[in-house]
């Protein structure tokens, strides 16, 4: 895969904090994951120091907590204005990262080392061939390595689209027109996601549905007024179905044999 081929954010760098991290949306985002990456901490010896890779790995939020605790932690991004700010988020939290200015799929080549997780978040959804860059992720991982995956979910995105009445966009098979947005340009439909990991030989050990109600309230509101009390909901069914498969972003935790 080119490095040109995938998403880039560089032009809109700014746009994606404000619009993705500094929101109610982010807020739930970032509380949920975490939830799931402490679950992963977990499974290891707590004495441990992991080697840990966050592929796409934007700001660095994630990154920088992992650092905190006491990992090794590389960043990757395609974005050398993503990893400016990274490494601003890094000197604010006093911790050392390694950095990677390239895409996913580069990296293989560019490092020798394996890791012990990889965290992979909002990328899936930006790349041409999903099977191969799923495959690239498998590469990074030492045996009995995990993989954090999350993705955009074509199920949420449909959902959202028919309860906005935005029924041109269904009709057109939810193609966006605009290329330069944040809406992303290959949402992906969690079976396939599912199958392409079952054939890499992954092992799913969990799901989690990141917004499965925020998104669909008709009073917007309410995502501010009323947080704390939503939150709450996310977090009690953001592991069940149906929710699961309606959230707008599904967290997979996969084991590499």
């Amino acid at each position: 895969m080119s490095i040109n081929t995938d998403r880039n954010f560089d032009d809109i760098t700014s746009k994606f904090a404000k619009n993705i991290y500094g929101t109610t949306k982010g807020k739930i985002r970032e509380v949920i994951i975490w939830q799931d990456i402490e679950t992963i901490l977990h499974d290891f010896p707590s004495s441990q120091k992991l080697t840990i890779l966050d592929a796409g790995g934007g700001q660095g939020q994630i990154a920088c907590k992992l650092a905190k605790l006491g990992h090794d932690v590389t960043i990757c991004d395609i974005s050398q204005q993503m990893l400016e700010i990274a490494k601003i988020e890094a000197q604010a939290n006093g911790v050392d990262l390694n950095y990677r200015h390239c895409a996913v799929q580069d990296l293989s080549h560019d490092l020798s080392a394996s890791f012990d997780i990889v965290i992979c978040h909002a990328v899936l959804e930006w790349v041409v061939d999903g099977p191969d860059f799923l495959s690239s992720l498998k590469t990074l991982l030492k045996p009995n390595g995990v993989l954090s995956l999350m993705f955009y979910n074509y199920h949420g995105l449909l959902f959202r689209t028919v309860t906005l009445a935005n029924f041109g966009y269904v009709q057109a098979g939810l193609n966006k027109r605009k290329k330069k947005t944040l809406s992303p340009n290959y949402p992906r439909n969690p079976d396939d996601v599912y199958h392409w990991l079952g054939e890499l030989n992954f092992n799913i050990i969990n799901k989690t549905g990141i917004r499965v109600f925020h998104d669909y309230l008709v009073d917007k509101q309410k995502q501010q007024t009323r947080f704390d009390e939503l939150l709450e909901l996310e977090k009690q069914f953001c592991r069940q179905e149906p929710y699961i498969n309606l959230a707008r972003y599904i967290h997979v935790v996969a084991k590499c044999h």
